[in-house]
């Protein structure tokens, strides 16, 4: 394909799905159901498509100046869109996950009619127009699109309350995060009078880092990291999983949640990494990834609502994701990113395979669902694969893209990050082996009537089926689990697929690769990438550690209560944390903007401090 075919591609990924959304909306109530659903899943599919053409033949980056307004002498009045492989394959990312919950959703929401739909393209274009734009407004449009998109598929369910409160709580926190991003968007435009970020990236580099410049930093940073749902900005996240729809939970939990983080990273290395110091900027990227990654942990091993559950299993590996991008160099953020592929296909698997739970049971209550799932030997396979594919098993992507990070991490001064990082993963996959167990397996005690144990989550009336309950489970709804956890396994043990994510990588750092290409259009240069990396013993092992330790987790939330006197007393003063994190998470939005703005504060100390 020639240079401006590829261009061309990137603005059908952004209007191909409104225009399908638009057409969706103007003939709702004459479209039969089934044309319907393949209007969408062809549209999703078709950008799908036009994704795997763009990272196929971007050969290292490709620009699209909107309208031909071309910069000239290093400055526009136009809009940019520019893909590198990273960019691209997130779109590509964003657009595989969508087309497998339309396809998961062929028997969903038949009261909906097109609706549903709709704003399903309408947040594809969000997340394929946010992953592109090398615009710092327009990344605020199409995230706020993505945004608007989500607040109404959270609470669609409009006569559950407890969908309502979910995505008032999601629209609020999410709205408050993106005026803290408008407001660091205005400071910054005021200091350089661009919009752009190869201008931005030209206008402050060797630029001192006054107080202006820091503080629209941390702004801009902090409403992006609201969107990733790190701590403590991770508030809105779980109760918007319990109640949305469970095809949208795989886009909060697989894409939408990493495009904070993606944002977060595309803002620091083309705008500020000249200005800023990297010491800075790295110590709190790992800072609240650490933190987020514990609590994240913790409070998923402290769950029986299995929506829930997975959220906070989501927010323990948005810790890990940001501690990967913390190290600020290309092997970290390569490795990220095979990671956040792994990643995507097996939790979006768990989610719908507790949908599918959700359907036929009308509850995701772990200890009510006990031994229901004893004859479903083919789902309960896929649960436990799912399962041993989010504790890092090899050959998963997950496994090999933890390795990459924990060199990374190690190498940049943080030698304590493979404990950390497979502990985390132990704790958040072992809490999902013990729900599986319980579920499909039968193990354990049977449960009792009574209240739960100290700091232990249950089911409220969120876990109510979202559709009529079917008979049996459709192909469909299989095949998009199949499919996700093959491009899961697929990431691990494709030939040269770390090599090439780590050179995605080390294009997504080349900041004045980024600016020279947009501004002036010099030619893409070649990279001097490292020797080629893959699986090793060291990471392999780390990854059988995880999985082996998350087996024990598991079993050991499920026969606690079976262990000696003495063990059981050593676990006792865990008992007030937890109660004090439940109470942390009170379900008051009050409370939650609080702690937001906290968390403004806590960024700007960790960053901003050290330049005083």
């Amino acid at each position: 394909m020639t240079r401006h075919a590829v261009a061309t591609l990137m603005p059908l990924m952004v209007t191909v799905p409104i225009v399908a959304a638009c057409i969706l909306i103007a003939l709702e109530g004459r479209l039969p159901r089934r044309v319907i659903d393949l209007l969408a899943i062809t549209t999703t599919a078709a950008v799908t498509v036009l994704a795997a053409l763009l990272l196929a033949h971007c050969h290292g980056r490709a620009v699209n100046w909107i309208g031909g307004w071309h910069p000239a002498h290093g400055l526009s009045a136009g809009i940019p869109l520019i893909a590198d492989p990273l960019s691209a394959g997130l779109a590509l990312l964003a657009a595989a996950l969508m087309t497998c919950a339309l396809l998961y959703s062929w028997h969903y929401f038949s009261s909906a009619g097109g609706r549903f739909h709709a704003l399903m393209l309408l947040f594809l274009a969000g997340m394929a127009g946010f992953a592109l734009s090398g615009d710092l407004f327009d990344m605020f449009v199409f995230f706020e699109l993505m945004g608007a998109a989500g607040y109404a598929l959270t609470g669609m369910r409009i006569e559950d309350k407890t969908a309502v409160q979910g995505g008032l709580t999601f629209g609020i926190i999410n709205s408050f995060g993106a005026y803290l991003s408008l407001t660091g968007l205005v400071i910054l435009y005021s200091v350089v009078g661009q919009l752009g970020l190869p201008q931005l990236g030209t206008a402050l580099r060797h630029h001192h880092p006054s107080t202006l410049v820091v503080a629209s930093f941390v702004l801009i940073i902090s409403g992006l990291l609201v969107k990733a749902g790190v701590v403590p900005f991770h508030f809105w996240s779980a109760d918007a999983h319990a109640v949305a729809p469970t095809p949208v939970c795989v886009l909060f939990s697989g894409v939408m949640s990493q495009l904070g983080l993606y944002g977060a990273a595309r803002v620091y290395w083309i705008i500020f990494s000249g200005t800023i110091p990297r010491a800075d900027v790295s110590r709190g990227f790992i800072v609240v990834g650490a933190l987020t990654a514990v609590l994240g942990a913790t409070m998923c091993f402290a769950q029986r609502h299995l929506k829930r559950l997975l959220a906070y299993s989501t927010i323990a590996h948005i810790g890990l994701f940001t501690i990967g991008l913390g190290a600020l160099s290309p092997d970290g953020t390569g490795g990220t990113a095979l990671y956040v592929a792994g990643h995507a296909g097996v939790k979006a698997a768990l989610f719908l395979l507790v949908g599918i739970m959700l359907n036929r049971y009308g509850n995701v209550d772990e200890v009510r669902l006990y031994g229901c799932g004893k004859q479903e030997r083919g789902l309960a396979v896929l649960y436990f694969l799912a399962a041993l594919g989010l504790a890092d098993l090899p050959f998963f992507g997950t496994s090999l893209g933890r390795s990459t990070i924990e060199d990374a991490v190690g190498a940049a001064g943080y030698p304590w990050a493979p404990a950390l990082f497979v502990l985390v993963s132990a704790v958040a996959a072992g809490a999902v082996l013990r729900a599986g167990m319980r579920v499909y397996l039968g193990l354990g005690p049977p449960p009792e009537p009574g209240p739960a144990a100290a700091g232990e989550e249950t089911s409220g009336a969120e876990a109510e089926r979202e559709t009529p309950a079917l008979s049996r489970t459709p192909a469909t709804m299989t095949a998009a689990i199949v499919i996700l956890l093959g491009g899961a396994l697929a990431a691990g043990v494709l030939p040269g697929a770390m090599d090439a994510f780590v050179a995605a990588g080390h294009r997504f750092t080349d900041a004045s690769g980024y600016i020279g290409q947009a501004l002036f259009h010099t030619q893409v240069t070649a990279l001097r990438l490292p020797p080629p990396v893959g699986w090793t013993v060291h990471g392999t092992g780390l990854g059988l550690l995880s999985a082996a330790l998350a087996v024990c987790f598991a079993l050991l939330g499920i026969y606690a209560r079976r262990l000696p006197a003495a063990v059981q007393a050593a676990g006792r003063p865990g008992v007030p944390v937890m109660r004090g994190l439940h109470r942390l998470h009170s379900g008051h939005i009050g409370d939650y903007i609080a702690w937001l703005l906290t968390g403004v504060a806590g960024l700007a100390a960790l960053i901003g401090l050290p330049l005083l």
